[in-house]
């Protein structure tokens, strides 16, 4: 296998407008990693999967696979292997001649390629139908064979292009996990571009977040989670997004956090006063996971989905019930409060009617801080 180095990396498009798609991508990608690159469509993701690929020119900077400069080599002197979001099998050929082509034009010999291919079926439990066509096939086996037909050619990198988007809730499910399974099994260097971030979020070792063209963090799925560098990421990881309400830190005794318009007040307890040096009368957005965001009982403590215990005693604001998505083993309950409609993840239980008004309680240690212009992380922790 290989490792890929991405210096400075830009896209330029000869247009009217000279369009830049990708803004100087910097990314080291080490021998056998899995790297995820996510995103919003447009955000230059799979333009950058291309350039890798061979398949779009590079204006600015330089490309390196396994250290050897490869900006001007063409996508066949590469060694990489791209699996497409279409299947593109040849619909006349068995799957036992679709994975064995890219081998034939090579001039592989007869027992390597048999030996490649039976390998690779094994791998993918595709024995049972290597002489069917693909029109005899479902989507998730079609995709089975365009995997297969990767890594036959045994390339020192893979290339994945939105493989899952044709499929179905479950099968992507399902594809998920025998992508990751390969990776285990092969130990091969894997760079995986998806929209879906629940796809990054289990796939990758490290996933590289990208809008407008540019790169926003490259780290772990857990340290983009629990620790975004911008308002950007704090939305686009996590399922439900991240709640976020703007307003002002003021120089109160207790400290307060007053929403824009005067919506409503929180409280801030002592572990998030502790981080907010500097901010006092400055205008914020304060971002909250589901999770952390809870309705209250009319007894009892509040119960949140991420920790059974938390650091300082909720925070409370009166809010009207608007939908109640029950989802069996959770349930998702959207809330307006002044201004803001606001999501919470609970346990199931008995909940007042739609329109009656509830109370949010709110885990605010686990809060984080966005400057309002800039969207940058601020605040310590």
């Amino acid at each position: 296998m290989a490792s890929v180095r991405l210096e400075g990396i830009r896209k330029i498009y000869p247009d009217q407008a000279g369009t830049v798609a990708v803004h100087g991508v910097n990314l080291d990608v080490a021998d056998g990693e899995f790297v995820v690159l996510v995103g919003p469509s447009g955000c230059g993701k799979s333009t950058t999967l291309r350039m890798v690929a061979g398949l779009e020119s590079i204006s600015a900077g330089k490309l390196y696979i396994d250290d050897r400069e490869v900006n001007d080599m063409p996508p066949k002197d590469r060694d990489i292997a791209m699996v497409f979001q279409s299947y593109a099998l040849y619909p006349h050929m068995t799957v036992r001649d679709n994975l064995a082509f890219a081998l034939k034009l090579r001039g592989t010999p007869r027992e390597e390629i048999d030996k490649r291919v039976n390998v690779a079926a094994a791998t993918l439990g595709i024995e049972s139908f290597i002489d069917r066509t693909p029109r005899q096939l479902s989507g998730g086996q079609r995709q089975r064979v365009a995997l297969g037909r990767a890594i036959v050619r045994q390339p020192k990198v893979f290339l994945f292009d939105e493989p899952l988007s044709n499929l179905d809730a479950q099968l992507r499910v399902q594809m998920r996990r025998e992508i990751a399974r390969l990776h285990q099994d092969l130990k091969a260097t894997m760079i995986y571009v998806t929209h879906d971030q629940v796809e990054a979020m289990t796939l990758g070792d490290r996933i590289v977040v990208m809008s407008k063209g540019h790169v926003q963090q490259i780290d772990t799925p857990m340290e983009l989670y629990d620790h975004p560098a911008n308002k950007f990421v704090a939305g686009f990881i996590g399922s439900p997004a991240m709640n976020f309400v703007t307003g002002t830190i003021t120089n109160s005794q207790p400290l307060q956090f007053v929403a824009s318009e005067g919506s409503f007040t929180l409280e801030i307890p002592p572990s998030l006063a502790s981080r907010i040096d500097g901010l006092v009368g400055k205008k914020v957005t304060v971002g909250i996971r589901p999770e952390d965001v809870s309705v209250a009982p009319s007894s009892g403590p509040a119960l949140f989905a991420g920790e059974s215990t938390i650091v300082d005693p909720p925070t409370l604001a009166p809010a009207r019930l608007d939908i109640v998505e029950a989802l069996g083993n959770e349930v998702f309950v959207y809330a307006t409060v002044g201004a803001f409609t606001l999501t919470a993840r609970i346990a199931p239980r008995p909940l007042p009617k739609i329109g009656e008004p509830v109370t949010l309680a709110f885990d605010l240690a686990k809060a984080h801080l966005f400057d309002e212009q800039t969207g940058e992380r601020v605040g310590k922790g």
